[in-house]
């Protein structure tokens, strides 16, 4: 061995030596940062989850079985389940969920029927792709407030756009503020406008999902393009519908924004004709100073948004369990 060698290797360990006791505690630091380092990469959403999301649900149970005022919320008497069946006795609790469920079927059904049509339209080459793409996802964009005061101008009894073009047909003007479905109608019209282009763009995206030799080979067979749309994109959509559709019904349960402000009332009309649920636990909340039942109504909403995908989620699984037993 060369000089230049043995210089390059240092002076042989002395005979019996291992690795000091820094060399072993650095390697079990790194074997510990390995196991926790997922954890540690995950902990802030599990932190913001129990600190927004998983503490408020748990508090609002505890504190909608008590008798709880605004105005001295310090103060809390135990009434157990009272203020669940006061609420269930309450007749405009029954309206509001009555409403909830209007309103929820004239804003969900023809925003996903518009949404799904044009998705369909976007997915075939068409000039100025882009443009129209960017243009229908506009209306999401924008304020809820802006958008529902300017809905609240065009369905004005008076001077509203909607009844001018009713009255250049010979129709008599609709008070689309005071009247039941009337007022159902304006108020589910301004949520069609903010989610039809969100939906059409998830509708788009599954749509470019799939694969176009099914489309090649369904031309080849002689199918028109409506048969090729009933038979290979809506079967390829089905997870994205199921998913437009749960969540659609969780934010026509919560509605709030759009009846709020449509008429500035939080009793949804002179006679409750268009409150919905989340406006009547406003109202007693923040109407009433009724702190306990407002809870009470938010755990109502809660469970019944959890049934209501529950329902959905059973019927998608006996289809798909049927079709599959074919």
């Amino acid at each position: 061995m060369s000089l230049t060698a043995t210089a390059k290797a240092g002076p042989p360990s002395p005979a019996g030596t291992g690795p000091g006791p820094d060399d072993g505690r650095a390697a079990a630091l790194r074997r510990t940062w390995r196991k926790a380092s997922p954890y540690a990469y995950i902990a802030p959403f599990f932190t913001l989850f129990i600190a927004f999301g998983l503490f408020p649900l748990v508090y609002t149970a505890f504190v909608s079985l008590y008798r709880v005022e605004l105005q001295t919320s310090g103060e809390m008497e135990w009434r157990g389940i009272a203020n669940y069946t006061a609420l269930f006795t309450d007749e405009f609790f029954w309206t509001s969920l009555r409403n909830t469920f209007t309103i929820g079927v004239l804003s969900t059904v023809p925003q996903l029927a518009m949404a799904l049509g044009l998705a369909h339209l976007l997915n075939y080459k068409l000039r100025g792709r882009t443009f129209i793409r960017t243009a229908i996802l506009l209306p999401y964009a924008t304020s809820v407030a802006a958008a529902t005061l300017v809905f609240a101008q065009l369905f004005g009894k008076d001077f509203g756009l909607i009844n001018y073009v009713i009255g250049l047909v010979g129709f008599d003007p609709v008070d689309w503020q005071t009247g039941t479905v009337a007022s159902q109608i304006a108020v589910s019209s301004i949520v069609v406008w903010r989610w039809t282009g969100y939906n059409a763009l998830i509708y788009l995206a599954g749509m470019q999902s799939i694969p176009h030799e099914l489309y090649e080979a369904a031309e080849m067979d002689g199918a028109s393009r409506w048969r090729q749309f009933i038979h290979v994109t809506l079967p390829g959509l089905r997870p994205t519908i199921v998913f437009t559709v749960i969540i659609s019904t969780i934010g026509a349960t919560q509605l709030f924004g759009e009846p709020l402000l449509f008429e500035g009332s939080i009793s949804g009309g002179i006679s409750h004709q268009y409150q919905t649920l989340g406006l009547y636990m406003y109202e007693q909340g923040w109407g009433f100073f009724h702190l306990g039942r407002a809870a009470a109504i938010a755990w109502v909403m809660f469970v019944l948004i959890v049934v209501l995908v529950g329902v959905n989620a059973l019927l998608v699984r006996r289809r798909a369990r049927k079709e599959a037993g074919r």
